[in-house]
């Protein structure tokens, strides 16, 4: 591995440079060109095919294949995003987001975690594997998909799952966009939270009136919004919606074992946390378990009347919340959808109109049955990289893992090497270099592994 670390960490601060934040039109060239100078290290790597599909409306992904030396050896294709989040607050970042700044072992740029770094890792990887094993090709067939849309939800992930099904066939995914647990814990993700956002409105009179002359007569939609909100959780931190836990899946006792045993020091948690001054949620869950396998309801942001210094004796016209909720296997985001609806039709006063916006349609959970042979087999080679034992865990964001699990018919696992803190999505992202490359050895182990762990 020492070999290639030089030559890995040049491309990969290179790469960074390119701002790809495919949210923004105005860097829509950027994710591009990031697509294209992806396309051509593949290629100069040795990849025997590599091809950029850049089919409007979608942002490009780039897609690559290099055949096992076997015509019996499995094919495994690594999921990864070269698109990257807005830098916003860019004077909060210590370093310019672009213009990678290598301190000490860890590398600070957008996108250095998130995914770049990781997809890096990978490519990597098969250049271990390839010098480890002496041959010209992998013990795998191996197949790459890098999307461009990440980061907007992959809105056009589903449409080039649908054209390029042959090209994506496969016997496993590898999804490389999940951390560790930590430094000195490594640890082997198993399932990502789903997600459904929506906006709720509350709209009264057609303006703002003083509440002097109207106050106490009509319905106030700020204070409607309110009630809402308070009514979304009970007394105990349960979401109230229909049937909302019905079709949750609880994680198995060994993966509870597994959360347990992991060094947790609740001071540094929350200091990780946005600075958070105490522990809440569901009873009977830990703060991990709330985060990792229960789902939740969460509000975002509430809007209504006047906002500015001083005071302002208005009834507002109009007031809103923004809500979203993480969902758990076996949630689905259409069933959430329609049960907050519902939730929204019973606690909407008379005299005022209910909204329900969503934002997309969600995201659904996805996690791996723990054990599947190819979930071992990414735990040894992790364990084997890392040379310590090696837990489960989860993560609380989410991804299009269920999307790839429900297109492609095969089981999806996961491979990642970055850390909970290294601020992706805020400014001053980072990656700690070493660990980047301990994953890329887990993943050149791992090619060798699946052979006989899926024969």
């Amino acid at each position: 591995m020492a070999a290639f670390a030089d030559d890995f960490l040049v491309d990969l601060r290179e790469w960074l440079t390119i701002p790809s934040i495919g949210a923004d039109p105005a860097h829509h060239g950027d994710v591009r060109a990031s697509a294209h100078w992806l396309a051509e290290a593949l290629r100069r790597d040795g990849w025997p095919e590599v091809r950029v599909w850049d089919e409007g409306p979608a942002l490009p992904a780039v897609y690559a294949c290099w055949p096992a030396a076997s015509p019996e050896a499995p094919t495994v294709l690594v999921y990864g995003h070269h698109d990257v989040q807005p830098v916003d607050p860019v004077e909060q970042w210590h370093h310019p987001p672009f213009e990678p700044a290598l301190v000490g072992e860890e590398l600070f740029a957008r996108g250095a975690s998130d995914d770049k770094g990781q997809v890096a890792m990978h490519l990597l990887g098969v250049k271990a594997h390839l010098a480890a094993t002496g041959s010209a090709q992998p013990a795998v067939t191996l197949k790459l998909l890098v999307e461009g849309e990440e980061e907007s939800g992959s809105p056009h992930l589903t449409r080039l799952l649908d054209q390029h099904r042959d090209d994506l066939a496969c016997d496993l995914v590898v999804f490389t966009d999940t951390p560790l647990y930590g430094r000195d814990a490594p640890t082997v993700c198993t399932g990502q939270r789903g997600v459904y956002g929506a906006e709720v409105v509350f709209t009264g009179g057609t303006s703002d009136a003083h509440s002097g002359r109207i106050g106490g007569s009509v319905p106030n939609p700020a204070t409607a919004i309110a009630r809402l909100v308070a009514a979304l959780h009970d007394s105990s931190g349960r979401v109230q919606l229909r049937d909302f836990y019905a079709d949750v899946t609880e994680p198995t006792e060994a993966e509870r074992a597994d959360y347990a045993a992991l060094p947790f020091d609740e001071a540094v948690w929350l200091a990780t946390a946005g600075g958070a001054q105490g522990f809440a949620g569901e009873p009977g869950w830990s703060a991990l378990e709330r985060v990792w396998v229960r789902p939740t309801a969460e509000v975002n942001g509430i809007h209504g009347g006047y906002t500015g210094p001083g005071l302002k004796t208005i009834v507002p016209a109009r007031a809103s919340v923004k809500l979203s909720f993480r969902l758990v296997p076996d949630q689905q985001p259409e069933r959430i959808a329609d049960a907050l609806r519902e939730f929204v039709v019973k606690h909407t006063p008379d005299g005022l109109h209910a909204e329900v916006i969503a934002r997309g349609d969600g995201v659904p959970p996805y996690a791996v049955d723990v054990s599947h042979p190819a979930v071992g087999a990414v735990r040894d080679a992790v364990q084997a990289a890392f040379e310590q034992p090696v837990r489960f865990s989860r993560t609380g964001g989410s991804g299009p893992a269920a999307l790839l699990h429900g297109w492609l018919g095969v089981p999806v696992v996961y491979l990642g090497a970055t850390l909970p803190d290294d601020r992706i999505h805020a400014p001053n992202e980072r990656v700690v270099v070493p660990l980047l490359l301990r994953g890329a050895e887990a993943a050149a182990r791992l090619w060798r592994l699946l052979p006989e762990r899926l024969s």
